[in-house]
């Protein structure tokens, strides 16, 4: 039994594999002999995430269905007759059309231009039993009716066990035997790594390091199934921060739409009008810019674990939102140089400027369209696009406002604008790395060196994508410090637990 991550990983190194071709061109292993990838796991937990995460960053195309919504008709095209010659007999025979399923793969191909790629259906032991014999053709050979899956596209499926759903199938030996079949389990840990880069509500993480067995949970009671499921701490998430933006309540009546477990949903409920007072009482923002009064230390001090847990996750959330911010303006950066590079070739040529700035306006959508339509196109990347097309957007109005007279001058007019974002952003860079330091000394203040606060915060750091890049690429004096206490302090506990083992000896 794998978890997600690892789930993921084992998958990307099979596609990866049945990709590789020999000298020749052909794949290695042929594609008759390919076995589709069947991960099967409980609802809810991220299947179809890693798909898409494995698409990005193998860069091929994504298609994705699921399989409970469609009939033996779409799956496996329409029937209609032809006349064909048998031994000087003319006989009217049934063929059918090409499923809406291959038509899709192949509409992304002519769409995109990727070749390769993932066809990934899910919920596939779960069809009608009109579409199920079909199905399990499909996961043979690889076909619907006469319609072969373009070579180059990895079929990946996906189920759920029995016990979480009444109309699931068993499948036979046959085809068990002939697919690569990967068991997954929900790992919060694993999780909360997704959840910090999607920006996941603190409220959420900090409640569920406290009560990690709600993370996932699905009962059968005496009013039916009762469940709690990745998915739905996820959804919620979305829906708390929209409430809070527009400033509606948060009530556990919409909790309980989400998690649609009673004690649970109550619980967090109670947890969350909590957690407000924690942001309210605390002023994160005087904490980040080192203007923490004595009273908001003392609190700190005198609070219990429980409480102090949520204000560290307000602490990281607020960390970590500046940080994906200077990832994202970092790469809008770096997107603007090959911009300008490429603009300033054009400029030489061309004499209407803003055709040149409006073209590459264009080629940066075109982007966002086509990975959008490949299924490969990640929201950091899109992100990072975005800010992109508004910041050429801006030097498209610059252009047109001072009207250079040359190529020449219309580079320089464009370079100098770049000039200043490179500065502001050196600045928030600035900025951040202050924030950075500025919890570091709080925490010292408030928690013993040492202490079991100090080592979470190091560790939610080192595991997030966002607060690694900029540490590693920046430095923090303050997290290297305390990162060296907790990698002591780890090798101090298996130095004496390799003694108390020798002991018993």
């Amino acid at each position: 039994m794998m978890n997600i991550k690892q789930a993921k990983e084992d998958i990307k190194n099979a596609v990866s594999a049945y990709l590789t071709k020999d000298q020749f061109g052909n794949f290695v292993i042929p594609v008759e002999r390919q076995r589709p990838i069947f991960l099967m796991g409980a609802p809810g937990i991220g299947k179809t995430a890693i798909m898409e995460q494995i698409a990005q960053e193998l860069q091929i195309g994504l298609v994705s269905y699921s399989m409970t919504h469609h009939t033996r008709q779409s799956a496996l095209g329409l029937p209609f007759i032809v006349r064909k010659n048998y031994g000087g007999e003319e006989y009217s025979v049934s063929e059918y059309t090409m499923s809406e399923i291959i038509a899709s793969v192949y509409d992304v191909i002519e769409g995109t231009g990727f070749q390769e790629g993932i066809l990934f259906l899910d919920e596939i032991n779960c069809v009608s039993e009109t579409l199920a014999p079909a199905m399990l053709q499909f996961l043979q050979y690889k076909t619907f009716g006469r319609h072969h899956v373009p070579g180059g596209w990895i079929v990946v499926t996906a189920g759920n066990p029995p016990e979480y759903n009444n109309s699931v199938r068993e499948f036979d030996i046959v085809t068990w035997d002939r697919l690569k079949r990967i068991d997954v389990a929900a790992d919060y840990e694993v999780w909360k790594e997704y959840a910090y880069v999607k920006g996941t509500h603190p409220a959420i993480t900090t409640y569920l390091d406290i009560k990690k067995d709600d993370f996932y949970k699905i009962e059968t009671t005496v009013d039916g199934k009762s469940f709690v499921t990745a998915r739905g701490w996820s959804d919620l998430s979305d829906m708390i921060k929209l409430y809070e933006q527009k400033d509606f309540p948060v009530t556990e009546q919409l909790v309980l739409q989400y998690l649609q477990n009673k004690k649970i949903a109550k619980s967090f409920a109670v947890y969350y009008d909590l957690f407000k007072k924690y942001r309210s009482d605390y002023q994160v923002d005087k904490i980040l810019a080192g203007k923490a009064g004595k009273e908001i230390v003392g609190r700190a001090k005198a609070a219990k674990f429980d409480e102090r847990l949520s204000l560290l996750g307000l602490l990281t959330d607020a960390l970590i939102g500046g940080l994906r911010d200077v990832f994202a303006q970092e790469g809008a950066v770096m997107e603007l140089v090959n911009c300008l590079k490429l603009m300033r070739a054009d400029l030489v040529i061309e004499k209407d400027f803003l055709e040149v700035v409006k073209r590459r306006i264009t080629a940066e959508q075109k982007e966002i369209s086509v990975g959008k339509k490949a299924g490969n196109l990640s929201a950091d990347r899109e992100y990072i696009l975005n800010l992109t097309i508004a910041a050429l957007g801006e030097q498209l109005e610059l252009t047109a406002q001072k009207a250079p007279a040359s190529g020449d001058a219309a580079f320089k007019l464009l370079k100098s604008d770049f000039d200043k974002r490179k500065k502001a952003l050196t600045k928030f860079v600035s900025q951040t790395d202050s924030n950075l330091t500025n919890v570091f000394a709080f925490c010292e203040e408030a928690f013993e060196m040492g202490s079991q606060e100090l080592l979470i915060l190091v560790t939610e750091l080192t595991a997030n994508t966002y607060s690694a890049h900029f540490i590693g690429k920046y430095g923090c004096q303050a997290y290297f410090k305390h990162n060296k206490d907790m990698l002591f302090s780890e090798r101090k506990k298996d130095i004496l637990a390799e003694i108390d083992e020798l002991t018993k000896v």
